[in-house]
């Protein structure tokens, strides 16, 4: 593959831009990223003409691929052509509210904002002045975006900032426990329940590798926030409107939080983000309470007209038997390759959710292991091997991931995210012969 002029544009990039990029992780392919042009379906062409068959998707926002059905297309174009925004509310935010407030179990009410960052830092907020507590539970190495109170790293005892640029003081009220670790949950609890105001957290770790709950770990928070008096927050930036459909993870999950966090899907491919709940609690960001939140482009039109139209679409169409089902052929396909050429490696996901996971070792006999993706189930003979916890993900071949299996999937016209941690994502767009290809290319790449 040629790609002169992405190297051209890098180096324009590097002029203007820290590291040539606007978001660190588009900078982890080397020896510098393939510049996009534009999208058709589930392929992705790049700035030199180079087409492949995408899975990265926009890192999760493209439930319907790059090719927008008619009906959505037109509610963007129609809303972006009365007016690039008001800095007033419109029906459009309250139609999208009421949406999904209908379909996801534990949502009575929501205030847009412009990101899953944004979501995640106004949701601790949010719980830190409903409860007049301070502290955060939540999982190491998890990722909840460029968030000052959830950048912490270490544990119950000792933490401190994971990023140049946040106070040490700051960690002091985040405590990190590891992932299906009930019992460091509890112990976390027993040291500082009276001041801990929420345990956030993903349903899955969607953001180190794809890592599953344990039977019984959600359920085990979820008793200890009732317990003691706090809050429930799921992070559903990534698995929101993907895993477990309309109902999102929590359905599938069937676990009831207090908030949610929403973002990519819920704004169909445009910036957004999203905090729902119980009204009680949401109720209390300004105007109505006390915790100040507000945005000059929340409730963007043209965002609520993208993501309300994406799922109606959904909801109308046969959209998430498509997506979850080449996501089991996908899986299906990876078990069977990996038990032939690379038994030590873990094959996770869910739904429309895939990824390999380079681990290092693996039981003697690989025959009878889950075949559609990691579940975490006991009887299954990988499950002491695979990864529990986002150390267990850290300390798999990442550097082989990405300096030798990455480039040999893109030589071959498949386009995998960026480094060994972050999801891939099927979209409507995506067709069967896209899964063959890329079963074809993995076989050859491993």
């Amino acid at each position: 593959m040629n790609h002169e002029r992405s190297g051209d544009l890098y180096d324009r990039a590097l002029s203007v831009l820290p590291g040539g990029v606007n978001s660190s992780v588009r900078a982890a392919i080397e020896p510098y990223p393939p510049f996009a042009d534009h999208g058709e379906g589930g392929h992705l062409i790049d700035a030199d003409g180079n087409r492949y068959v995408d899975w990265v998707m926009g890192l999760g926002p493209l439930l319907l691929g790059h090719d927008l059905p008619e009906q959505v297309q037109s509610e963007i174009q129609r809303h972006a052509s009365a007016g690039p925004m008001y800095g007033m509310p419109t029906e459009i935010e309250v139609e999208h509210a009421e949406f999904v407030a209908r379909h996801v179990p534990s949502v009575e009410m929501l205030r847009f904002v412009n990101s899953g960052t944004e979501a995640t830092v106004s949701a601790t907020r949010l719980a830190r002045g409903y409860t007049g507590r301070n502290k955060i539970v939540v999982m190491q190495g998890s990722y909840h975006g460029a968030n000052d109170s959830t950048l912490v790293e270490g544990d119950v005892d000792e933490r401190g900032p994971s990023t140049a640029g946040i106070p040490a003081e700051f960690a002091e009220h985040t405590i990190p426990v590891p992932f299906n670790d009930p019992e460091a949950a509890t112990e976390a609890f027993e040291k500082h329940g009276d001041d801990i105001a929420a345990v956030l957290v993903e349903p899955i770790l969607a953001n180190k590798g794809i890592v599953h709950p344990v039977d019984g770990y959600h359920e085990t928070l979820r008793d200890l926030c009732d317990d003691y008096g706090s809050l429930l927050i799921w992070d559903e930036v990534i698995t929101g409107f993907r895993v477990g459909g309309l109902g999102c993870a929590q359905s599938k999950f069937d676990i009831d939080p207090d908030v949610t966090t929403f973002g990519k899907i819920i704004g169909g491919g445009f910036p957004v983000g999203a905090i729902g709940g119980k009204s009680e609690i949401i109720s209390q960001f300004t105007p109505s309470g006390d915790v100040f939140q507000a945005g000059t482009f929340s409730g963007h039109p043209v965002t609520m007209a993208a993501g309300l139209e994406t799922l109606r679409f959904a909801a109308e169409n046969d959209v998430y038997e498509h997506v979850n089902s080449l996501g089991e052929k996908l899986r299906s396909g990876l078990t069977e390759i990996v038990r032939e050429q690379a038994p030590a490696y873990t094959v996770a996901g869910t739904d429309s959710m895939f990824k390999l996971i380079f681990t290092r070792e693996g039981p003697a006999d690989v025959s009878d292991t889950c075949s559609g993706g990691c579940q975490q189930d006991e009887s299954c003979p990988r499950f002491d091997y695979c990864p529990k916890t986002g150390a267990d993900v850290a300390a798999v071949e990442t550097d082989r991931w990405r300096r030798r299996f990455w480039p040999a999937m893109k030589e071959q016209g498949i386009f995998l995210s960026q480094n060994q941690f972050e999801s891939q994502f099927v979209s409507y767009g995506h067709t069967e012969e896209d899964v063959e290809e890329t079963l074809a290319a993995y076989r050859e790449a491993l």
